[in-house]
């Protein structure tokens, strides 16, 4: 046998289709980075829709802040400086239900909310009057009520707080809590003229995807209801309870002071904001698996499906079937990469499993009438078809099964290797050099 040069020979092709699938490598990252700028377009939309509507909400129930004086030698005199100490309630109940619905801006969309909330508590009488025993004078007349809020644009009604047979209007405040926008009321008090510091109110709050409590109180309940079928539960805590029937669900919430990193009464300057943001609890409308996600998902098998079908066409060569040229090898490559590019543009406008499905149909039916048409042979076509249909059904699979898909895919995986070696169990490698005499198309019989 007449010695062949070494580009001729079965080693070079393996190393040609090799090099090839790195190649691939560039257009499946140009992929995900359309991918990534597309989610881009989707988090400024949501950012859009919060800006207008209400964005992602905090809220707290209300927090009694008393300015406190002090006398503070300076320069071998005394003067008077004025802090603000803040008392938390002894108890403080939530009930509220949301009104969900889906808005959009262009092609995206995103869940907003209207919380309906009821409030109801009480400030101890001896706690209130304890901040007279920090060695400094209250100044009880400018005690005022804060409810702290994050967007303060998403109110949309907030009725007078009713305290010690008072009703009390709130009033933009000057001074937040804990970095917090807070609507406030004036609530000049006589500790010694206390009877039961029992307060009440409501509002009406708007805001986009997830709503957040903060256990503003020695003792915290929240009940929250609504019209979503998936609440993710977030926060510090867990709910006691919850339920799902049908579209709606029920939560409900209990924490303590014991569960927090800052106590009941303090100095407002000293209050640690970061303490009080991971102390809160609340839900998020829960989208189940997004379009980009999915199809950043789905890209991330691209290199591995381009792999197998280089895989079995090669096979195809190796079994005499079809004489593969490189540049053939190139094109369904292609192909391949084109399907990500397309399975995201439709998706964007028709859903993911309808785009999924038509995308790979386009694919498995164009490489396929391409394979037959190269080959000159239809059961080529078939085999390259019906494997790439196999092979985006088992994709889909992985992609609908987060729980499961790395169990899936492993399996996959370790079935196709079987399978290869299974179809190649017979073959002499070491006689494949002679293909390369063998004219471009059909492979003799």
């Amino acid at each position: 046998m007449q010695m062949r040069s070494w580009s001729q020979g079965v080693t070079a092709k393996i190393l040609g289709v090799a090099l090839l699938s790195i190649l691939m490598l560039i257009p499946l990252g140009q992929v995900q980075d359309l991918v990534a700028e597309r989610q881009s377009l989707e988090r400024d939309a949501r950012t859009r829709i919060g800006e207008r509507w209400g964005e992602a909400q905090i809220i707290g129930g209300p927090v009694l802040v008393v300015p406190v004086r002090y006398q503070v030698q300076q320069d071998k005199s005394w003067v008077t400086v004025e802090r603000e100490r803040f008392l938390l309630p002894e108890s403080l109940h939530v009930k509220g239900s949301l009104s969900t619905e889906t808005r959009s801006y262009g092609i995206y969309s995103t869940p907003i909310y209207t919380a309906a909330l009821a409030f109801s508590g009480q400030f101890e009488r001896k706690a209130i009057a304890a901040i007279a025993a920090d060695k400094g004078e209250p100044v009880w007349a400018k005690a005022v009520l804060r409810v702290p809020i994050s967007d303060v644009g998403g109110i949309r009604r907030l009725s007078p707080l009713k305290i010690e047979a008072a009703e009390l209007a709130f009033g933009p405040g000057s001074v937040g809590f804990a970095g917090l926008a807070s609507p406030e009321v004036a609530w000049p008090l006589d500790p010694d003229a206390l009877a039961s510091a029992s307060f009440s109110f409501s509002m009406d709050l708007a805001g986009t995807q997830t709503i957040t409590f903060l256990p503003l109180a020695r003792q915290t309940e929240v009940e929250l209801s609504g019209n979503w079928a998936d609440p993710s539960y977030s926060g510090a805590f867990l709910p006691a309870n919850h339920s799902v029937a049908g579209t709606v669900f029920t939560a409900q919430w209990q924490a303590l002071d014991l569960n927090r990193n800052y106590g009941q009464a303090g100095a407002l300057d000293a209050l640690d904001a970061q303490a009080v943001y991971q102390s809160g609890f609340g839900l998020e409308l829960f989208q189940p698996v997004g379009t980009y996600q999915r199809n950043e998902r789905a890209g991330k098998y691209g290199i591995l499906f381009i792999g197998l079908t280089f895989v079995a066409l090669f096979l195809f060569e190796a079994m005499g079937r079809w004489r593969v040229h490189v540049v053939q090898y190139l094109l369904i490559g292609l192909a391949l990469s084109t399907f990500y590019v397309v399975l995201l543009a439709l998706s964007e406008q028709i859903g993911f499993g309808w785009a999924y499905l038509l995308a790979s149909a386009a694919l498995v039916i164009m490489t396929g009438t391409y394979a037959a048409a190269a080959a000159r042979l239809r059961s080529a076509g078939f085999m390259l078809g019906g494997m790439l249909g196999l092979l985006y059904s088992l994709l889909y699979g992985l992609l609908i099964s987060e729980q499961y898909s790395l169990l899936i895919g492993s399996l996959a995986l370790l079935a196709a290797i079987a399978s290869l070696m299974y179809l190649t169990r017979r073959i002499d490698w070491h006689a494949l050099g002679a293909v390369a005499d063998v004219p471009t198309g059909r492979m003799p019989g």
